[in-house]
């Protein structure tokens, strides 16, 4: 981990206390983040699983805020790579472990950090940076939109009845999880270069889930596992007399795979309730009689994008129509904006910087949510989002940037 420089930061409104210091983390530093990281979100990992979340940081890709010599805030990002619509993996710099004091609050602590983060992120040349994020107000004004949704699915299993014209295709089998650790993997990596948001799990990562320690399981049994050959549902069950089951994970590579495990899933016995973390697409409803059974009840963003590099993320991924324009991005935070002829044929884009008059409007949170197809141009349009010189273009545009596998992100960060 670099040293970098350190910067003192009149962020301080108090006359009290000197002035704050923002650098990259001394050894000394970390030994203070674990409590840090707890306060702000409102749990205390492992020390084994805050090992492996440092293990993911970029080479100078830490940064703490410091009154005197106490850590008052941190952020880091981590070196991702994901799945793009047509199937690209591209380099990612996945914000994480940010948080700051509460004794610290409306100082411009989170936002200095940022500042930096994001100079380091567009010096190394990541064209994408996302997050995942606690509060869904704070990020668009750094330039980040939410581009993948979770959608909770709560099925009552007593009156799930399958359709007929649903498939039986069987060959799922239940599993210790931490037995099959290999398979789930070979399982995950096929399954996640084929899906839009799919991130690459490192060794690390997986052998910090299945250590399925008692503190990850918030009163919920062990991790029980249903492996299909290609797929798999990692579940616990919570309660005594009413049971209910908790999906923790749900990959299926292919449609036999997701009937075979929802199947697997609405045949335990005694359990009264399923709740699956899912993506917005997920047909599951529509193999029951009765699609009410599986109620929605939760739908918020997932993954939120910020476009680093416009030209080269939009080169990267695959499209669904052609379309020709010329868009002006605005970006208010760190300048990655600008106007754009963008033309996509045959699937395939190029995009390059121009002085032409431009034809579309929007903010970079805008391309964020529209990057990986599951917001849409019109509607965001009608929201007073987008603009157009000609509104015609806005149906055309919303085409392209469809993708026909559905986004889900592989896992939270």
């Amino acid at each position: 981990m670099g040293c970098g420089v350190a910067r003192w930061l009149d962020v301080s409104t108090s006359t009290t206390l000197a002035p704050l210091v923002l650098r990259s983390p001394t050894d000394a530093d970390w030994e203070q983040t674990p409590l840090l990281h707890g306060v702000s979100f409102g749990h205390f990992d492992d020390a084994d699983t805050f090992a492996v979340a440092r293990s993911l940081i970029a080479d100078d890709g830490a940064v703490v805020v410091c009154d005197d010599d106490v850590v008052v805030g941190m952020a880091v990002y981590f070196d991702l790579a994901f799945t793009v619509p047509g199937g690209a993996v591209v380099p990612m710099a996945g914000l994480s472990m940010v948080g700051v004091a509460p004794t610290h609050r409306r100082r411009g602590v989170l936002r200095a950090m940022y500042v930096e983060l994001h100079q380091r992120i567009a010096a190394a040349g990541y064209p994408l940076a996302g997050l995942t994020a606690s509060e869904g107000g704070i990020y668009g004004r750094f330039g980040y939109g939410p581009a993948t949704m979770e959608r909770v699915l709560t099925i009552d299993r007593r009156f799930a009845k399958f359709h007929a014209d649903a498939p039986d295709p069987g060959g799922a089998r239940l599993i210790r999880p931490a037995e099959r650790g290999d398979a789930l993997a070979a399982i995950y990596d096929r399954w996640r270069r084929q899906t839009p948001g799919g991130l690459v799990r490192s060794q690390g990562l997986w052998d910090d889930l299945l250590a399925d320690r008692e503190d990850d399981r918030d009163g919920g049994t062990a991790l029980v596992g249903i492996l299909h050959a290609d797929g798999y549902v990692l579940y616990r069950v919570f309660g005594s007399e009413t049971l209910k089951v908790r999906v923790e994970e749900f990959k299926a590579v292919t449609t036999d795979a997701h009937v075979a495990l929802t199947r697997a899933l609405l045949g335990l016995d005694l359990v009264e309730t399923v709740k699956i973390w899912t993506y917005a697409r997920d047909p599951l409803p529509y193999l029951l009689t009765d699609s009410r059974v599986a109620r929605t009840t939760k739908y918020e963003d997932d993954l939120w994008l910020r476009i680093m590099d416009v030209p080269t993320a939009l080169e990267a991924r695959g499209y669904q129509a052609d379309v020709s324009t010329v868009v002006e991005v605005s970006d208010q935070f760190a300048g990655s904006g600008g106007r754009f002829a963008l033309d996509v044929r045959d699937g395939r884009a190029r995009c390059t910087p121009t002085d032409a008059a431009p034809q579309v409007w929007m903010d970079l949170d805008v391309l964020g949510s529209l990057y990986l197809g599951v917001h849409q141009v019109v509607p965001l349009a009608l929201a007073n989002r987008v603009s157009a010189a000609d509104p015609a273009v806005l149906p055309r545009l919303e085409a392209a940037f469809l993708s026909d596998v559905p986004a889900h992100l592989g896992f939270g960060f």
